[in-house]
């Protein structure tokens, strides 16, 4: 406790530091910096401080308070028995809100473009991470429990959601109502993969189940919302969607999945059989991760998610395939990319927290409606507990892997802010909030109540072996 009592008080200290400050120039004098930018026929100013700033500087000064945070806050939660991404994801929420308390100095962290495409970096390498740690059978082994948990946790909180929509805000356009039910589809994959690590149960068979049905339910979520947006853009025109639209939309999703699957598994070993011929080092790590960032593309390229790709390019990738570098005494891939993810992987849980704006929780009405989309997004996956087709295993944790939104429902909700019909915003600030309320909720009670359910379940199992 002492150590984190520490890193606290030298958080605290950096915080308060400011910019130095440069000496004004004299009346009618140009600074040397602002006369040269002038010369070269720049003037945009990229680093918050100076005009000689460099954009990576508010990337460096992020990362060194978000990262300390991290730590900071996964050894608390760690010394209180809980996940660290637990304490991460608080002191993100805690960054984020400073300025309720007159501090301003770290708004940049929410807005800025390097930390956000290092944290989306991040939480792809997770997932190709834990992809790494399952494979295509494994996961063709508890394919249909998968498949039940994925699609009753698609429904039940689509049409849970649909209907407190409509009794909550009877005014609202039908669209609007579909397009709030879509938001509580899908389930933040991260987050569980997340937890399931830090506790070593990834290679459960109930893990697996989460896994799998975690990308299925993403892949449906995503197709419904662009079903859902693809039906907005039409009533604005006057249109409708056809079914054909449809059809494609779901074909596209299928057609990847398995595509990565059958292609990817008959191209991986043959590419790490040329790869091992050189010898120059890093080989296996570089050919990994541009394999991982291929596949994240190509699933972005088609309107998925990119950590669908990302996860379907680590299952594919068995130690078979470079079985000639290990040989020659390399590191395998999981221990060649943890401390890849150890770097960026808290940076993404941070930026979440600090997404949270804690001022909106005392907007009229908002509390109340998020109070009811958070019971039905965790009553919505609860329902999943009834997919779970084999004997034996723990039901309550499958569902309970469900339940968090996190970054999937911030995306969802964006998209809806962003959406336009009929001249007003699908999503309104009031029903933003409510949502970004709701994945809070979700998001924070899922680590703790998880491993608690996982620790239930272990000793349901040891007893039944006695």
């Amino acid at each position: 406790m002492r150590r984190a009592l520490i890193a606290l008080l030298l958080l605290a200290a950096f915080l308060t530091l400011k910019p130095l400050e440069a000496t004004p120039p004299p009346d009618g004098a140009v600074p040397p910096a602002e006369a040269s930018i002038a010369e070269h026929g720049g003037g945009e100013d990229h680093g918050g401080g100076g005009g000689h700033s460099s954009p990576v500087t508010p990337v460096l000064l992020g990362l060194v308070i978000m990262l300390l945070a991290a730590k900071l806050g996964g050894e608390i939660a760690e010394r209180v028995s809980q996940p660290a991404v637990l304490g991460e994801l608080i002191a993100g929420v805690i960054l984020g809100n400073l300025v309720l308390f007159g501090y301003g100095g770290l708004e940049f962290l929410a807005t800025n473009e390097g930390i956000g495409i290092l944290a989306e970096i991040g939480v792809i390498l997770l997932l190709f991470e834990v992809g790494l740690e399952s494979n295509v059978k494994e996961m063709m082994s508890v394919g249909a429990s998968s498949l039940a948990v994925a699609v009753l946790g698609v429904i039940a909180p689509f049409f849970l959601g649909w209907g407190i929509s409509a009794w909550m805000l009877p005014d609202e356009e039908l669209l609007v109502h579909l397009f709030i039910g879509a938001t509580l589809c899908a389930t933040s994959v991260g987050i569980t993969a997340r937890v399931l690590t830090d506790l070593g149960k990834v290679q459960t068979r109930e893990a697996k189940i989460i896994l799998g049905a975690a990308v299925i339910d993403d892949v449906l979520g995503l197709v419904i919302l662009a079903v859902v947006s693809g039906v907005i853009s039409a009533a604005n025109t006057g249109g409708e969607l056809a079914a054909m639209d449809v059809a494609v939309i779901i074909g596209k999703a299928t057609a990847f999945l398995v595509g990565a699957v059958l292609l990817g598994g008959w191209l991986s070993p043959r590419l790490f059989r040329v790869a091992s011929k050189l010898r120059i080092q890093g080989m296996l790590l570089t050919l990994s991760l541009c394999f991982c960032f291929l596949l994240a593309y190509l699933a972005n390229v088609i309107e998925l998610a990119p950590i669908v790709g990302a996860f379907a390019a680590g299952m594919v990738l068995d130690e078979l395939h470079y079985r000639d570098f290990l040989e020659r005494g390399s590191h395998s891939l999981e221990e060649l990319i943890h401390p890849i993810n150890v770097f960026l992987v808290p940076v993404f849980f941070v930026l979440m927290g600090i997404k949270v704006d804690l001022s909106t929780f005392g907007e009229k009405g908002v509390l109340g409606f998020a109070a009811l989309l958070s019971v039905s997004a965790i009553i919505g996956k609860m329902i999943c507990a009834l997919g779970v087709l084999e004997k034996g295993l723990d039901r309550v944790s499958v569902a309970v892997g469900m339940v968090p939104r996190g970054e999937v429902g911030l995306i969802f909700a964006g998209i809806g802010a962003a959406l336009v019909l009929h001249g007003q915003p699908v999503i309104s600030g009031s029903i933003f909030s409510a949502v970004v309320i709701m994945v809070i909720v979700t998001t924070l009670i899922t680590p703790p109540v998880l491993k608690a359910t996982l620790a239930r379940g272990d000793k349901v199992k040891a007893r039944r072996e006695e």
